[in-house]
């Protein structure tokens, strides 16, 4: 088996004893202050991060009580942080945020970005980046920030330097989780509660990333100066957020997007068209599988830019395919031969 297809082994991955120790203790911790804190499971969970982290359990107007307050102590004691590896934790993180997903019904825009896309994300990047570059990474649609920690934990091994990460959201509810996550993984990211569409304070970034949110965005007069803005009426905040994103790079820096599987035959197709015309290069459009998804109207696709600028220059052809399933391994290895072929016909790093 080759070494791009082991990295798409989720079951066996999620299926490591440390990460479902680290998980059991999550979820007994979150059980048992649901109950005392009368919170959903995502609040108790983002309280068992903190708790974690301060390494004591935290007592407000006498909750959780004794009983409780030594069950936890004893849960939180079973586990050593300090001798886990960021992935693990953010498998066990996920395996619990999955089950809030579930019980805490949470709004499809707001769920995590699968592992697969996650660590397809990561070859992806990794293939278009030089080896000793120095990375700094945007992820302009950040959430619980499960797709940005996965693509710098696949990574930061293969770096002498370590991978700086930013992230943008205006839910701080989500951001709140995605600190905790990054923190108990000793993440190096910086976040920023924000309207993604305002101005973006942090440096300029080799790379930008995002599972893009899909639909309108209802700020027409916020939006005056996006050569993706629609011509009429609301526009769509996907278009946005890539200029935004694209925006925030390095001269020749690489942007690599979850989009809809129809994004370019959209009624605003021509105006960002015409933005990408000026400010990238459209170097590759990558359809995933259809197994992913529920149907395909929320089928999505990984659009591949780079900015103009640098060493950058027109694919002398745009990679162009689609993802056979994962679970097909004889069929992926062949599909990332003929990735790694066109990177090194195709691209200067």
């Amino acid at each position: 088996m080759g070494k791009d297809s082991r990295i798409f082994e989720e079951v066996s991955i999620l299926a490591q004893a440390e990460t479902e120790t680290l998980f059991k203790v999550l979820d007994q911790s979150v059980s048992i202050l649901m109950q005392q804190l009368s919170v959903s499971y995502v609040d108790a969970l983002i309280e068992t991060g903190d708790n974690l982290l301060g390494e004591t359990v935290q007592v407000e107007n006498g909750q959780p009580d004794e009983a409780s307050v030594t069950k936890l102590t004893a849960l939180y004691q079973s586990v050593t942080l300090s001798n886990l590896d960021a992935e693990t934790i953010r498998r066990a993180l996920q395996l619990a945020l999955l089950k809030a997903i579930h019980n805490d019904r949470v709004d499809p825009n707001h769920q995590m970005t699968p592992d697969s896309i996650g660590l397809l994300t990561a070859y992806l990047v990794a293939k278009l980046i030089g080896p000793d570059e120095q990375l700094s990474i945007l992820d302009i649609a950040v959430g619980t920030g499960n797709l940005l920690t996965t693509v710098m934990n696949q990574l930061q091994p293969t770096r002498q330097t370590a991978i700086q990460g930013y992230g943008v959201d205006n839910d701080d509810n989500q951001l709140a989780i995605a600190a905790m996550s990054m923190e108990l993984q000793r993440s190096k990211v910086e976040l920023f509660h924000q309207d993604a569409i305002d101005p973006l304070v942090m440096p300029k970034t080799t790379i930008a990333i995002g599972d893009l949110p899909v639909g309108y965005y209802p700020l027409d007069a916020r939006v005056q100066n996006f050569k993706t803005k629609a011509t009429n009426g609301h526009s769509y905040v996907h278009h946005l957020l890539m200029e935004q994103a694209m925006s925030q790079l390095q001269p020749g820096g690489w942007g690599v997007f979850l989009v809809p599987t129809n994004i370019f035959q959209s009624q605003e197709a021509q105006g960002l068209l015409k933005w990408m015309s000026s400010a990238a290069y459209l170097q590759g459009l990558l359809n995933l599988p259809t197994n992913l998804f529920l149907d395909e109207k929320s089928r999505k696709s990984v659009v591949v830019l780079q900015k103009r600028g640098g060493k950058a220059q027109q694919a002398g052809k745009v990679l162009l395919g689609e993802f056979p399933s994962f679970e097909d391994t004889r069929a992926f290895e062949a599909f990332t031969a003929q990735i790694d072929a066109w990177v090194g016909q195709n691209i200067i790093r």
